[in-house]
């Protein structure tokens, strides 16, 4: 309870405040000794200390005297430019300067370049050797187990990237092989047609050699004749060279226009009479129902 009541109290006691300090703003913009807006707190001004002589006082006090061989600082002017440039580069304000980043690197190197040769006179005066000797020997930063896992490390790098070129070849390697024989297929599918084409061509009359037949296949000394066997020849006049047997003594164009076999005399008729059929004086042969027919009442 008792915490309760002091937190009451509290609690009054910033509620009285807040209005107080209300009030006299109200009656301050009422007077007119503020004016209607942001009222911001007004905080006195910082004034800043620049007491010279106080501060080389200082200098001198912490200011230690010692040699050009213990201090080695060296300030100097920009060396001089290069021929032709000077005027360019000499005539540029601070800001022009600063805005220009090629130009201020340059005014940089001009410096150190001064500086340096300023240093390497003083030190061949002071007898200071800034050279390194030839029998100079310093310890690596790095030990040797420690460059030997850096070493390891290249190597097992060099290793990866020689298994994967490998990969890559053999990867083209085998897309290469699958392009050659995809173009062995359709070298032999191209001719596989152009002789069935070939063959339907020499079918319908249209070629009068089989030539193409034995386009892949060697030539005979004898001008592909060979030793022929005269019954091979009369078997061949006689039952042809195999392939199609039908319809094979059908006209074509130019058979149906050849009338070199055609003999007048003998196919001459008289007017007015008709030609004597072969065997007309023959009875006419029955046909296949008949002859049946009769050979069942023969039995």
């Amino acid at each position: 309870m008792s915490s309760d009541s002091s937190d009451e109290q509290e609690g009054d006691g910033f509620d009285s405040e807040s209005d107080s300090s209300d009030r006299e703003l109200q009656i301050a913009l009422r007077d007119g000794l503020i004016k209607p807006g942001l009222v911001v707190e007004a905080r006195p001004k910082r004034t800043f200390i620049n007491n010279t002589q106080k501060l080389n006082e200082k200098l001198q006090q912490i200011r230690v005297q010692l040699s050009w061989t213990e201090r080695l600082d060296i300030t100097t002017p920009p060396a001089a430019a290069a021929p032709g440039t000077e005027d360019a580069e000499d005539n540029l304000t601070e800001t022009e300067l600063a805005e220009n980043d090629f130009k201020r690197e340059l005014s940089f190197y001009r410096q150190a370049q001064a500086a340096v040769l300023e240093g390497v006179s003083l030190l061949k005066k002071h007898n200071i050797p800034y050279k390194r000797p030839d029998d100079y020997y310093a310890e690596m930063a790095k030990s040797d187990a420690h460059m030997q896992k850096v070493r390891e490390k290249i190597l097992s790098k060099e290793a990866e990237l020689e298994r994967r070129e490998k990969i890559r070849k053999l990867r083209t390697m085998k897309k290469f092989g699958k392009q050659v024989q995809t173009e062995v297929l359709q070298k032999r599918q191209k001719e596989k047609r152009e002789m069935l084409d070939s063959v339907k061509k020499f079918r319908k009359g249209k070629l009068e050699n089989l030539d193409f037949l034995d386009g892949n296949s060697k030539q005979k000394p004898n001008g592909g004749q060979g030793n022929k066997n005269p019954k091979r020849d009369f078997r061949d006049k006689k039952f042809g060279f195999g392939g199609r047997k039908k319809r094979g003594k059908y006209n074509t164009g130019k058979s149906a226009a050849d009338l070199s076999g055609f003999n007048v005399k003998k196919n001459a008729t008289a007017a007015g009479k008709k030609k004597k059929e072969k065997g007309g004086d023959q009875k006419k042969r029955p046909g296949k129902f008949r002859r049946q027919k009769m050979k069942g009442r023969r039995k």
